[in-house]
């Protein structure tokens, strides 16, 4: 379809507007389905407003792009016809295209960004995809700014416009702990039914808006393409069938979502150990032998970013798997959600939170600061004493975790022999390595559709280890990693922003100049254009190791042991000196 560029099938604009798509309507069913207590709506009506909003964002930022030359060259109009069909399943051309992008656009005028990205803002479990939001919007724009070849300075204001209104909505989200995170609802979410209606003020309107952008293709019948097809009869609501729900995840499941995450060995092993014992006390009790009456409370220490919440989710699936838990659900809190502020609420606050987690599991964070170091932290002891009776008589179908760093959460526990009695089982999740951080950002450039050059790679690794090696009890693990990865869309949007003229690689590479270490001294990087570091590579297949130069990185080299090839990634920097043993 065309001539300037862009691939025809599948263009990189068509495959980024689907990433749009699936990024809202994913998370919209993830709230849904995981956080139903977060939001007033039908389940389903939720996913359909969060579809809605992608389109709005997707047309606001196209309109945002071609208004501000005040041209709509012909790329641009290929675009538009490649956005209504994405948008409305219609090819569209001529005076129906233009009447359609109108429509929308003026509907889309309206609304304000926050509108449109109000619900990774306000949902505290959607903070870990505001990188994905924002590589994706900013990738859209770049396309639409770029389609006939040249970058006006007009349309580079539009793209620093729309990354500043991103900034000023999303960046001042505070980052979760966990490299693949399920943050807290307590942080942030409305604590009170007026605070709920009150997040919600203007959705009537904001929904009315989105309706019409949804139908603004519904009047314009589509002409000039042999392959348009007839607008879609309206089925009422009542008429739709409802969504299937999605299968819970088996045991094996559950357990190769677990395998699938970065490091972890120990934690791995053990929630494997006690699934096997689980399934063994269903085979003595199904051939009428007693069971062994164990708790199933824990106690997970850590420092920050280890994986913890993670987790703690698997955990919770594995259980429902196993029919040990009727949901499996998470519920997260901290001291806040269980400790109230006057005498006489600290009790049913409590008793209600774990209300919702029944049939799941309620994962408290920093658990150690419900009770504080002063004696006469009465409300604190209230809350502690609340929990230890719920937990006893509601261990049939609630499990109980705790969380938080090793020494203050070995100091709760040894403050009340009643924890220390239900809260026997403890898993400790150690700092990741320097490889291990390195390959969760590597995780994060696969998710988001980004490259590394070499460079960039080789940075990512010298600042990470060295991060590591001066780590102390707050160092950041995967928390640190999302930063980083954050903040390096960020300058690469901004590089990409000042360019004439660049090509779609560009648009999804970061190079070495987007990676930036603040705390990370610049004397520690000197030793890149040397070319003289080296790292320990290990082979895939095999398990082979060899210490080779980073020279190789981004290279396909084959192991000399099983004769596998593979790209050359990610590698433990070794010390100057240090040698590898020579191949057998």
């Amino acid at each position: 379809m065309s001539d300037f560029g862009f691939p025809s099938q599948p263009s990189l604009y068509s495959r980024t507007l689907r990433e749009c798509r699936e990024l809202y309507v994913s998370s919209g069913e993830r709230i849904a389905r995981d956080y139903p207590e977060l939001i007033a709506r039908d389940g389903q009506e939720y996913v359909t407003l969060m579809d809605d909003l992608h389109k709005g964002v997707l047309i606001k930022t196209y309109v945002a792009v071609c208004e501000a030359d005040r041209e709509w060259s012909k790329e641009e109009r290929f675009l538009a016809e490649v956005l209504c069909h994405h948008l409305w399943g219609q090819w569209l051309e001529g005076a129906t295209l233009r009447e359609a992008i109108k429509r929308a656009s003026d509907s889309a005028a309206k609304m304000t960004w926050y509108s449109l990205l109000r619900p990774f803002d306000r949902m505290p479990p959607l903070r870990d995809r505001v990188a994905e939001l924002e590589t994706v919007i900013t990738r859209v724009a770049n396309l639409v700014a770029r389609a006939d070849g040249s970058l006006k300075p007009e349309e580079q204001q539009a793209i620093q416009a729309i990354q500043d209104q991103l900034h000023h909505h999303l960046l001042r989200i505070p980052l979760d702990d966990d490299p693949e995170p399920d943050a807290s609802p307590d942080a942030r979410a409305p604590s009170t039914p007026a605070a709920v209606e009150s997040e919600r003020v203007d959705e009537p309107r904001t929904s009315e808006r989105l309706r019409r952008i949804r139908d603004a293709a519904d009047q314009p019948k589509p002409v000039g393409r042999r392959d348009a097809k007839p607008p879609q009869e309206k089925i009422s609501k009542a008429d739709k069938p409802a969504p299937p729900q999605a299968p819970q995840p088996t045991v094996e499941e559950s357990l190769a979502e677990l395998d699938r995450l970065i490091g972890l060995d120990s934690i791995k092993h053990e929630v494997r150990s006690l699934a096997n014992f689980l399934k063994l006390q269903q085979r003595r009790t199904a051939a009428g032998l007693p069971e062994t009456d164990i708790s199933l409370h824990m106690v997970f220490t850590g420092n920050p970013g280890t994986g913890k919440t993670t987790v703690a989710r698997i955990i919770g699936r594995i259980f429902s798997a196993l029919g040990v838990l009727e949901k499996g659900h998470l519920i997260e809190t901290d001291r806040s959600g269980l400790v109230a502020e006057y005498a006489g609420q600290t009790g049913p606050k409590t008793n209600k939170k774990i209300d919702e987690a029944l049939g799941g599991v309620l994962f408290i964070d920093e658990a150690y600061s419900l009770v504080a170091s002063r004696q006469d932290d009465a409300f604190g002891h209230e809350a502690v004493q609340a929990l230890l009776k719920r937990s006893e008589d509601d261990r049939e179908r609630l499990v109980v975790i705790l969380a938080g760093y090793p020494d203050e959460m070995a100091a709760l526990l040894a403050s009340n022999p009643g924890l220390s009695s239900r809260f026997n089982r403890q898993l400790a999740f150690d700092d990741y390595t320097p490889l291990e951080l390195a390959r969760i950002f590597g995780l994060m450039c696969v998710k988001n559709h980004y490259q590394l050059t070499p460079a960039a790679r080789l940075k990512v690794m010298i600042g990470l280890k060295w991060e590591y090696d001066h780590r102390d009890r707050h160092f950041g693990n995967g928390r640190a990693v999302r930063n980083l990865f954050e903040q390096a869309i960020r300058r690469m949007a901004n590089r990409l922003a000042t360019q004439v003229e660049i090509d779609q690689q560009e648009l999804v590479t970061l190079q070495g100049p987007d990676i930036e270490f603040e705390d990370v001294p610049s004397a520690a990087f000197e030793s890149i254009d040397e070319g003289l570091l080296r790292f320990r590579l290990e082979c895939a297949g095999c398990g082979h190791t060899k210490v080779v130069s980073t020279k190789l990185l981004g290279e396909k080299v084959k192991c000399p042991k099983c004769d596998q090839s593979f790209t050359v990634e990610w590698g433990e920097l070794i010390a100057s000196g240090e040698s590898d043993s020579p191949d057998p």
